[in-house]
This record gives C-alpha cells, sequence and structure tokens, in this order.
C-alpha cells in the first residue's frame, strides 16, 4: 500500500514538472502521454470506435487475415516462448492472436507491461474470463527494464508486441532511440512485431484526429481538466480550440490547442502568459512509408522478417528479427 502511494506520489510530481517545464519553453508543450488519466483512457475508448478513426478496424484486419501465418512465425515448432506486450489497453486486438496460439496448443506466457496495475489488473480479468487457460504475467513497470530482466531468462524466444501505431508519438530521433534500446534488450532470434500507420491521403488521415463530433478534442480538452484537477491549474477549456494538421511531406499529423484570447494561467503558483492563438503542442502521430519502416529497423538493429497489410493497405503490422546480437 505504502509502496503504491510513493510511487503516486513520484509519478505526480513527475507530472508537475514536465507541464511546468513544458509551459515553460519558447514553443509550449504538454506531452501526449497524459492524455490518459481514467476519463482520459474513456476517451480514448470512444475515439478507436469512431468511423472516422480507421486505424483501429485496419489493425484487426490484419489479425484476422493473419492470425494463423502470425502464431507459425512466432512459433513455427510450437516451442515455448514469452508474449510480451508493451501498453496492451484493452486486450481488443490481442485477443484474436491469444486466441490462435491457445487453439493449436503453441505454449506461451503472455507478458503485457504497464506502468499501471490497475490497467494490468483489469486486463487481466476480461482475458481470463474467456481464456481460462492462458498463461497471464502481466508485469507492472519500466518497458526497459523488464525486457532486460527477461532477457536473461529461462532462454526462451522473446516476442514484443507494440501495436496501434504508438511509434508514430515519436519524433525521428526518439523512434530511433526507442527502437534500437528495443534491439539491444532482445536476443539473436527475438522478433519486435510494430503496428504502423502508413501514409495515405491527407484528407483521410486529418479526419482520423478531426472528427465531426468533437471526441479528438475533448480527449485534448481533457489534458487541461487534468492539470486543473491534478494540479490545481486554472485552465478554461472553452478559451482554447483544438487544431490538427497534417503534412504530407513529414508525415506528421500534429494537435496543438490555441488560446483563442490573450490569457494567463496559473499552475502550482507558476503563471504562464498566452498570447492570442498561440498553441500548445499537445501530440505528433507520424505515418510512415513502407520504405522509411524498412530503413528504421536497418537502422535499428532489426532485419525485417515480413509485412503484413490490412486489405486496404493503410496500416502494417510488421514484423522484425534480430539476426546477431
Amino acid at each position: 500500500m505504502f509502496e503504491t502511494l510513493e510511487k503516486e506520489i513520484v509519478k505526480q510530481k513527475q507530472f508537475l514538472t514536465d507541464v511546468l517545464e513544458g509551459l515553460s519553453s519558447e514553443t509550449k508543450h504538454i506531452s501526449s502521454k497524459y492524455f490518459y488519466d481514467k476519463k482520459g483512457d474513456a476517451i480514448f475508448q470512444q475515439i478507436m470506435h469512431m468511423d472516422e478513426y480507421y486505424l483501429t478496424d485496419a489493425e484487426l484486419n490484419i489479425f484476422e487475415t493473419h492470425k494463423c501465418e502470425i502464431a507459425k512465425i512466432f512459433s513455427p515448432e510450437k516451442e515455448p516462448f514469452n508474449l510480451i506486450e508493451f501498453g496492451a489497453g484493452d486486450g481488443l486486438k490481442t485477443k484474436i492472436l491469444l486466441n490462435e496460439l491457445l487453439s493449436h496448443d503453441i505454449p506461451f506466457d503472455y507478458v503485457p507491461i504497464d506502468i499501471s496495475q490497475n490497467a494490468l489488473d483489469q486486463l487481466n480479468k476480461s482475458l481470463t474470463k474467456g481464456m481460462p487457460n492462458l498463461s497471464f504475467k502481466g508485469i507492472q513497470g519500466d518497458y526497459f527494464e523488464v525486457l532486460n530482466r527477461l532477457k536473461e531468462d529461462n532462454g526462451r524466444r522473446n516476442v514484443v508486441l507494440f501495436l496501434g501505431s504508438n511509434i508514430g508519438n515519436f519524433t525521428n530521433e526518439e523512434a530511433l532511440s526507442f527502437t534500437s534500446e528495443i534491439a539491444e534488450k532482445l536476443n539473436a532470434g527475438d522478433l519486435f512485431f510494430i503496428g504502423v500507420d502508413l501514409k495515405k491521403n491527407p484528407r483521410k488521415i486529418l479526419l482520423a484526429y478531426n472528427d465531426p463530433t468533437g471526441i479528438t478534442a475533448e480527449f485534448n480538452y481533457n489534458l487541461l481538466r487534468r492539470i486543473n484537477r491534478e494540479l490545481g491549474g486554472n485552465f478554461n477549456p472553452d478559451q482554447f480550440e483544438h487544431h490538427p494538421t497534417y503534412d504530407p511531406v513529414t508525415g506528421e499529423c500534429k494537435s496543438a490547442l490555441l488560446s483563442k484570447i490573450e490569457q494567463e494561467v496559473e499552475i502550482d503558483g507558476h503563471t504562464f502568459h498566452f498570447a492570442q492563438w498561440e498553441p500548445i503542442h499537445t501530440e505528433i502521430s507520424r505515418k510512415y512509408s513502407v520504405k522509411q519502416l524498412h530503413t528504421l529497423a536497418e537502422k535499428s538493429g532489426f532485419k525485417v522478417k515480413t509485412d503484413l497489410f490490412d486489405s486496404n493497405k493503410y496500416f502494417v503490422d510488421s514484423i522484425w528479427e534480430i539476426t546477431s546480437q
């Protein structure tokens, strides 16, 4: 109990530090990771089920179409392995693969990693209810710390899932750093399964982040409300406007909150001045070409084993392998 409380205090201090630093920068920004409090999680579930947000259906299509092929790649001789997932969420897509593996009696441990024990508990309850034979070994902690432990553990192949185009939330430099560190934590023969949203019609991409019902806008406004709730801020979300943009050259879809008026906001005794229409950058969702994705794999120390596409080729789940270590 005390350990959990201590972790929460540390998280809140980091939240405050990051917000103060971000709003003190020449270009104001707040990390998109802070979208995800309890309210933010619920809003994101709504986003995932919007017609405009094609990413969920596209990746589901890949899992439903290629589940047998994926299972064979993960364990061709039905040898035991660890199926490790970063940020599993509600496990919607993963359930398809888990059921496929179990139906073929392939021995594996499902190891979701999350910073939230509550999220892991909810996932465990949801999955094991329908799959009583599932070996669920959720671990609360940092992705890389857990990977480092598993690298030295029991000689099994490790397969890491990073779904939902979460890699798109990184800049080029951050993406390379992230995938390179994963490569360092894996052994020869281990696999990295990465979901990536592909470049396509710019109008379709922008609509996914600017839905007419305003759910994505509310996702951004909730970030301001969270700062008010948890950090004692006095943001008035009504005085900010959600503004997404997409650049087909860079592939970057960016979200910002624009201050409608000149105003001041206070947070924990600190005052921040906003000029009229000054932005707070909140999120980047980068889209890749297949060529860019393969370049990232090679620079990180992986070899691309195969690419799996949905029927519209909106999305790719790419399987990378460590060939030597």
